[in-house]
């Protein structure tokens, strides 16, 4: 039976005692979501975030991480970093983001740094907050439309999407030097950059996205801050690396025909050509997550974009173990308990 390489440490006995599901909701329509499954009394809050705070996630929640004892939330119409305390969910600040003008930033992404918050902003910026005080102390210009981030290497790589400029994408990662907070470089990738990722080796992977009829990967080597090669025969959209294995998708958003592979970052080869190994059917894959622990990994189901999307667990192998169904509009992240 296939096994992952790298992944000595699985244990099968570890079992999740709860899951946040981060549901974005659609545009302009201030419908966020934040779903909680506990899976001691099987129940479901399909929006905890309204139960414990008597309001609203916002509009368009993009991305959900935990630091700490803290989950970080950016809700990039609202332009707002949520931050709630990681077992109550009690919002503990509300932190706007916009500019001298009172012009949104549009937050997209966020990683964390020595007790720093670091938030991509569609506006050109990364934004510095210390994670004690929550108020941006920094502002690190980058290119159009900053998406995603990974750090590695003592650096910070930030794909510049541009997306917001269509037809007219950017082409870069920025690299951040994390002891001055400063630009040093931009690397030229290819249009519309999105998912990011690094391995133990400190290689960074990014995937383009052209104008979406085409995806790319690209291997940048961060010794040099250069792309060292460009994948011909594997075009993801979104990626996890986890133990160093890349685990990603591919849509094609007009047949709607779908993949999901693993990738072996250390020998740069595909590994396993069809992930789900048994019938199971993913109509509109949105979003990746896998547990280090014992393997499981989590697929966010959007269906068409407007009716209630699921998330589908499957095992290391790929077998099919449950399915959340109806868990939200649009699910995007999840977080693991």
């Amino acid at each position: 039976m296939y096994d992952v390489p790298h992944s000595t440490s699985w244990n099968d006995s570890i079992q999740v005692s709860r899951l946040l599901v981060l549901c974005e909701g659609l545009f302009n329509m201030n419908n966020s979501t934040l779903a909680l499954v506990n899976n001691a009394d099987s129940s479901v809050d399909y929006n905890v975030f309204l139960t414990v705070n008597g309001r609203g996630l916002g509009d368009t929640a993009n991305d959900m991480k935990r630091y700490g004892d803290r989950i970080y939330i950016t809700v990039n119409v609202s332009s707002q970093l949520e931050v709630i305390d990681a077992n109550t969910f009690i919002s503990i600040k509300q932190v706007p983001l916009f500019n001298d003008k009172g012009v949104a930033r549009q937050p997209r992404n966020v990683v964390f740094y020595q007790d720093q918050v670091l938030v991509s902003c569609f506006d050109g910026f990364v934004a510095v907050l210390d994670t004690a005080v929550l108020e941006v102390e920094k502002l690190i210009q980058c290119g159009r439309n900053p998406d995603q981030m990974v750090i590695s290497n003592g650096k910070l790589y930030v794909s510049n999407s541009g997306g917001l400029d269509f037809p007219f994408y950017d082409n870069t990662v920025s690299v951040v030097d994390l002891s001055s907070y400063k630009e040093i470089k931009q690397i030229e990738v290819g249009l519309n950059p999105g998912s990011i990722v690094s391995d133990t080796q400190n290689d960074v992977y990014v995937v383009t996205r052209g104008d979406y009829s085409e995806y790319n990967l690209h291997k940048i080597d961060t010794e040099i801050d250069t792309v060292v090669h460009t994948f011909e025969n594997i075009h993801p959209l979104n990626m996890k690396v986890v133990n160093d294995v890349a685990y990603m998708y591919s849509v094609d958003y007009d047949t709607k025909q779908y993949w999901i592979k693993q990738f072996d970052c250390i020998t740069d080869k595909i590994i396993n050509e069809h992930f789900v190994s048994d019938s199971t059917e993913i109509k509109m894959p949105f979003g990746i997550e896998v547990d280090p622990r014992n393997g499981d990994v989590y697929i966010c189901e959007a269906y068409d974009y407007v009716i209630w999307g699921d998330v589908l667990c499957f095992n290391r192998y790929g077998k099919f173990k449950f399915r959340l169904k109806d868990i939200g509009l649009n699910p995007n992240n999840i977080l693991i308990y």
